[in-house]
């Protein structure tokens, strides 16, 4: 599970991506997406991170309604990757110490970042008040990590 604030522009862009990546590499893996806030429950996909993803290739059908995560979501992940520190300290909070250990930032997975790099260093951009550009940005850092979520998940269930 991807996880963002308002689950409208970068979880469901992770999860478009993740998605098509796992397909892919022909592993049958369920990803899905949500939102710390409940601020955009049942909204679609944000037009702007819609037309980045059609720009790039990405099919990132209808379906999408964004919700809020439950903290009883949670057990029944075994990867949540958090789009931010401040997400991921949200889901560590709601999650028993064994589920916490499975919150991970997704740009811990990126060949770029620093092994060491704290969870504030690994947030990816919010491109929620900027224009085109700032879609562009993001999709590329999601698209930086999303080949080692998908080696990390293929190891995982080798």
């Amino acid at each position: 599970m991807t996880v963002c604030t308002g689950n409208i522009c970068r979880s469901p862009m992770a999860e478009v991506v993740l998605r098509s990546r796992f397909e892919a590499a022909g592993l049958d893996v369920e990803v899905d997406s949500s939102g710390i806030s409940d601020e955009e429950q049942g909204n679609h996909l944000d037009r702007r991170a819609r037309a980045v993803l059609v720009a790039h290739g990405y099919d990132p059908a209808d379906a999408h309604r964004a919700r809020r995560f439950a903290p009883t979501d949670l057990p029944a992940r075994d990867l949540v990757l958090a789009m931010t520190a401040h997400h991921a300290r949200a889901l560590r909070r709601a999650a028993d110490p064994d589920v916490a250990a499975r919150v991970v930032m997704y740009r811990h997975f990126d060949p770029a970042a620093r092994a060491d790099a704290s969870d504030a260093e690994l947030d990816i951009a919010d491109p929620w008040y900027g224009g085109p550009s700032d879609f562009e940005a993001c999709l590329a850092q999601i698209e930086a990590a999303a080949d080692g979520v998908v080696a990390y998940v293929r190891d995982a269930i080798s």
